[in-house]
């Protein structure tokens, strides 16, 4: 890339793939549990398949499916969710049938040094409070919250 150019360029993250050992368990998780909206389940051939999935809200994709990656089934962590209202996406899970850990916030926030303590922050500050929840493989995903007085 020249250092001289003027011109911006913008790089777009639009579909990240998991991998799964199951295709049709984890579409169901994706779509009946977690709320995802199926975009494309295409299927050319015995040798591959894709499934597009995107949770609501977001600009940003899911794919599985067969021929996509060799990456070990399970093996993705920490792709975060961010949303405005934790507890209510937090509840809103569990009644669907998710497994989501209990929700905790940095601290202290304005000195973080690692550490969490349980709840909501008390300010409700922004990136500060979290939960997480797995599919059946372990691929981890965290739910963050941003944006709650801006509702």
């Amino acid at each position: 890339m020249s250092t001289t150019s003027t011109d911006v360029v913008k790089f777009s993250v639009e579909v990240i793939t998991l991998p799964v050992s199951d295709i049709d368990r984890a579409l169901r998780f994706y779509v009946d549990q977690a709320g995802f909206a199926l975009d494309v389940d295409y299927v050319p051939n015995d040798f591959f398949r894709v499934v597009q999935l995107t949770p609501p809200g977001s600009g940003c994709s899911i794919q599985i499916g067969k021929g996509l990656t060799d990456a070990l089934p399970g093996s993705l962590r920490n792709i975060y969710l961010v949303v405005t209202d934790l507890q209510a996406a937090r509840r809103r899970l569990l009644e669907c049938g998710v497994e989501v850990s209990a929700i905790r916030h940095k601290f202290p926030v304005d000195a973080w040094n690692g550490s969490f303590e349980a709840g909501l922050d008390p300010a409700r500050r922004d990136y500060a409070s979290f939960a997480d929840f797995s599919d059946a493989d372990g691929n981890r995903w965290v739910l963050q919250e941003r944006g709650y007085r801006n509702c």
